[in-house]
């Protein structure tokens, strides 16, 4: 588990995927703006939640041995972790975990590859919907 301190003011983010190279991509592309917490299964995810309570989760879909809905289904029944926003972020373009995730409260869904600005833009709207948005990124992207 990289695990980032809250020392420098920035907004939480934890970052779930099973591949080294995606969560690489994610801290490349966040960690000016976000302290970024990366953990490579649902599992550490669950146990990093009992004692953090990020700002926000990036959460892969397909993982095991638990994967990101049956995650985001422990996760949502936290005393006071379950209304950090998550955007799930995935390689699989599956109509059925999509829906899942909707009905457990997902506010984004992002293909991988990702491009860095668009993983940027959705964190910030989805930090401003839940009332978490941060000021550290001077000049945020439009909306797409």
């Amino acid at each position: 588990m990289n695990k980032s301190g809250r020392e420098s003011g920035k907004k939480c983010i934890l970052a779930v995927d099973d591949a080294v190279i995606v969560l690489r991509r994610i801290v490349d592309a966040l960690e000016e703006f976000y302290d970024v917490v990366t953990v490579n299964s649902g599992v550490r995810a669950l146990k990093y939640l009992e004692k953090e309570k990020p700002d926000l989760i990036l959460l892969d879909i397909r993982m095991m041995p638990k994967d990101g809905i049956e995650t985001l289904q422990e996760i949502r029944l936290m005393e006071d972790r379950a209304d950090i926003p998550v955007i799930m972020l995935t390689g699989v373009e599956d109509k059925e975990f999509v829906m899942e995730g909707i009905k457990l409260g997902i506010c984004d869904y992002i293909l991988k590859p990702f491009f860095p600005d668009d993983l940027l833009e959705r964190i910030q709207r989805a930090l401003e919907s839940s009332g978490e948005g941060h000021t550290q990124r001077a000049g945020a992207a439009e909306e797409l």
